[in-house]
């Protein structure tokens, strides 16, 4: 039984968000035994490990965010010769340098901060990227060897994001088309909210689900527009139910470099529940996907309202197949990024 040791701290971007349950929850089902290291103090880990006397595994992985974890990890892995996995999810010189502009690109403080990460992301044995965008981001950008880079979809937490059936709903009845996130720039959600004002088309219920910092700008583009009804976020758990009657999941929109490099939550969960999901067209989705709209997803162009608009007019020309679109989406889910496609990466870069 192969022993993994999960190395970072609690909180929400430590080893109980989404993305690094899924991993844990494959890992877990391959027959791993997963155990958590949740070091005090970060720097000082390897010591304290040594300390507390832990059983030594067969790799150890650092999950998602926790960049300041890897320095000590790395030492405890030389030191004791076990492979060491990093999974970034993101890069915080691509957030904070590219995303949220907090300075220049030629400043000092953006190349100590590229230094720094690209320093860290060459320690370990294997470094994750979600995407093959962010693969290439990694290799092109922080100078990781493409023979350390291993992509692994996000994927879904299957025991909560499971088939959906689509609600019987009368055929005059408005599409119901559901945005659930975090209202930030990278999602373009102001892109979808000024396509939703503009929309002149049939009948939709639009339902703008979560917070964040667009979200008040969001409600001020959207003030008096009909159907439009926006709501805060609950528990996880209840999210598929507020799902349910839902004709189709709103993906992102934004024209950032990012923006085209991910694939949100939200798409892999929408696709999970079996449901349409209108987003925008990147080379994030694995090639074959973008061709046409086959695979349960409507396609947009980042950044252009009137494709949004189009996209939606397409489902609804399509109604009496939403049924077929629904079902075509849980198998590109099943095809590209579920658990079972996880676990045959996982598989093979576990292996003895």
């Amino acid at each position: 039984m192969k022993k993994v040791l999960f190395w970072g701290r609690y909180g929400n971007y430590g080893p109980d968000y989404p993305r690094n349950r899924v991993v844990e929850s494959v890992m877990r089902e391959l027959g791993c035994d997963v155990s958590r290291f949740l070091p005090l103090l970060s720097p000082l880990a390897d010591v304290e490990y040594a300390v507390r006397a832990g059983v030594q595994p067969d790799v150890i992985w650092v999950p998602c965010f926790r960049q300041r974890d890897l320095p000590a990890a790395a030492r405890y892995a030389r030191r004791h010769g076990i492979p060491l996995v990093f999974d970034p999810l993101i890069s915080a010189y691509d957030k904070q340098v590219s995303e949220r502009q907090k300075f220049p690109a030629d400043s000092a403080k953006a190349r100590r901060l590229l230094a720094w990460e690209s320093r860290l992301f060459n320690l370990p044995d294997f470094l994750v990227a979600d995407t093959a965008g962010h693969a290439d981001y990694f290799h092109a950008t922080h100078g990781v060897p493409r023979e350390k880079l291993v992509v692994i979809p996000v994927g879904a937490e299957e025991a909560l994001f499971a088939p959906v059936p689509m609600q019987q709903k009368p055929v005059d009845a408005p599409l119901e088309l559901v945005f659930f996130g975090t209202f930030i720039g990278l999602q373009g959600v102001d892109v979808l909210a000024r396509a939703i004002r503009s929309y002149s088309g049939v009948p939709v219920r639009w339902r703008l689900i979560g917070e964040g910092p667009l979200r008040a700008e969001c409600e001020r583009v959207l003030a008096g527009v009909p159907g439009v009804s926006f709501e805060g976020w609950g528990p996880l758990q209840e999210l598929p139910g507020r799902l349910a009657s839902a004709d189709a999941i709103l993906g992102i929109f934004g024209t950032t470099d990012k923006s085209r490099r991910v694939i949100p939550n939200k798409v892999y969960q929408g696709l999970a529940l079996g449901r349409p999901v209108i987003t925008a067209r990147t080379p994030a989705y694995p090639a074959g996907l973008t061709a046409d709209e086959s695979a349960g997803i409507l396609w947009a162009e980042p950044g252009n309202e009137d494709s949004i608009c189009a996209a939606v007019e397409r489902l609804h020309a399509r109604r009496d197949e939403l049924l077929l679109i629904a079902a075509a989406a849980r198998r590109t889910y099943e095809a590209h990024f579920s658990n079972r496609v996880i676990a045959d990466v996982l598989r093979s870069l576990l292996k003895p």
